[in-house]
């Protein structure tokens, strides 16, 4: 048979999707990964009797596609949402004190659903609650898929709109920085408004938060590699591509270090440079685009405690170095008493280089400070994850140079959360990103997919990695 062969390179989230899109629709898979296991940049890994994730990774209600995913994979159980959006922010720097507020919705309508938590929102004065609720109303009005947007940055829209420096950073850039990972200044107007206008101006329930109980290997390695397994995928991890090309009969050539694979279809899933490297001449029209798509770190600080310091399940932070707290206790295999915290510090450039002891030294006063019961706890271990491309910087401009799944080659396709999603590089975008490779790749083959999975490119949605 023809027309019934095709070879995923890159095992990451966008990868995993498009072979399974593929095979559900008949297809011959062959999964290749260069690392020993699957998930690309949502992974876990062993640190004595810990289980531990390389980073902290949440999605929202809105995230259609990633839901499908976790269905898909048998996952969706072990990564469940919030009943209702609720994060509990913390201000260690008012004068008159620590002072706690809540960012939570109701089930009234929008923008109704957050009026009640936004009027009582200490961590701003009663005129700057009035100036974020006009701002957001603009915002609502804004279309992302206007290419002017794209070239402008959020702070400075911000500002046009009466956005005081405290209300950017108590507001703005407290959920802007996790999910774009990157500061208003340095933010796509187009991509904050999919953010805001998506995750908190869509429907009452877009914000709420889910997260993983579980090891992110668990859900992104061993679900899904059953899941591959199940729908006749064939999967080959410590397998790395070095070229990709036509051969003399026309059929798609997948070269790796030991072996050769002919295929009708190729869905290059793998970051921007590496897509670069692998891309046969005459694939895009300007294919050095990829390598103008900048890239922004995130690093995490791991911290286990001899003892219970936090009650909450997360909380974010201002007035602090600290971003984002964690309890990753349970997920961790930790049972013997202790807590262990994981610090999600997204924008990191300024310190994803420094040593562990400079870290430690900063942020172990820092939680002291956060969570008075951690002033008399034992420290028993304390590390870093670093993640120095964890995403696509989505400064201003990066929009026109974000390609689309198809390529000027037939037959082969690109996905990746850098590639045209409309979405920031989240794991959302990832998912989006495999299936609509996988759709354009059963198009021209004349496999339609009867029933596209919910969240497929180009869908309205109802949000990484954060």
């Amino acid at each position: 048979m023809t027309g019934n062969r095709a070879v995923v390179v890159g095992g990451g989230l966008a990868g995993v999707t498009a072979a399974l899109e593929l095979a559900d629709a008949g297809l011959r898979v062959t999964l290749l990964e260069g690392r020993p296991r699957l998930g690309g940049l949502a992974f876990s890994f062993k640190r004595g009797e810990l289980t531990v994730d390389n980073g902290q990774h949440v999605y929202l209600r809105c995230c259609t596609a990633y839901r499908w995913f976790l269905d898909r994979v048998g996952g969706a159980a072990l990564a469940p949402l919030q009943d209702r959006l609720d994060v509990p922010v913390l201000d260690v720097a008012h004068p008159g004190g620590p002072r706690l507020g809540r960012l939570r919705r109701t089930a009234l309508p929008v923008p109704l659903h957050l009026a009640s938590s936004l009027a009582r929102y200490p961590h701003l004065s009663l005129a700057e609650r009035a100036s974020v609720a006009r701002a957001a109303l603009a915002l609502r009005a804004l279309d992302p898929a206007d290419p002017a947007l794209d070239g402008l940055d959020f702070e400075t829209w911000l500002a046009r709109y009466g956005q005081s420096p405290r209300a950017i950073e108590a507001l703005w850039d407290l959920v802007g920085i996790a999910t774009l990972n990157a500061t208003a200044d340095q933010t796509s107007l187009a991509l904050a408004a999919m953010v805001f206008k998506t995750g908190l101006l869509s429907e009452p329930g877009a914000a709420d938060i889910g997260w993983a109980r579980v090891p992110l290997g668990d859900l992104h390695d061993a679900l899904a590699r059953k899941a591959l397994d199940a729908a006749g995928v064939r999967t080959e991890v410590r397998t790395r591509v070095t070229a990709i090309s036509r051969d003399a009969q026309g059929d798609w050539r997948v070269d790796t270090e030991g072996d050769s694979l002919t295929a009708d279809a190729v869905v290059l899933a793998v970051p921007q440079r590496e897509a670069h490297g692998l891309l046969p001449h005459g694939a895009l029209a300007d294919p050095d685009k990829l390598l103008d798509i900048g890239t922004a770190p995130i690093l995490n600080v791991h911290v286990v405690y001899d003892r219970k310091v936090l009650k909450q399940p997360f909380f974010a932070a201002l007035g602090t170095p600290v971003q984002w707290v964690f309890d990753r206790t349970d997920a961790s295999g930790l049972t013997d008493g202790g807590q262990y915290l994981a610090l999600s510090q997204s924008a990191a450039q300024d310190h994803i280089d420094e040593p562990v002891s400079v870290l430690r030294a900063a942020y172990l006063p820092e939680l002291e400070r956060l969570l008075p019961a951690a002033r008399g706890a034992k420290v028993r271990d304390f590390f870093v994850t670093r993640e120095r491309t964890a995403t696509f910087a989505p400064t201003p401009g990066v929009g026109r140079l974000r390609p689309g799944a198809r390529t000027d080659a037939p037959g082969l396709y690109l996905a990746g959360a850098w590639t045209a999603t409309g979405w920031p590089a989240t794991m959302e975008s990832a998912v989006r990103s495999g299936q609509a490779a996988a759709h354009a790749a059963l198009a021209a083959l004349g496999r339609h997919r009867e029933n596209p999975p919910l969240g497929s490119a180009g869908a309205t949605p109802s949000r990484s990695s954060a």
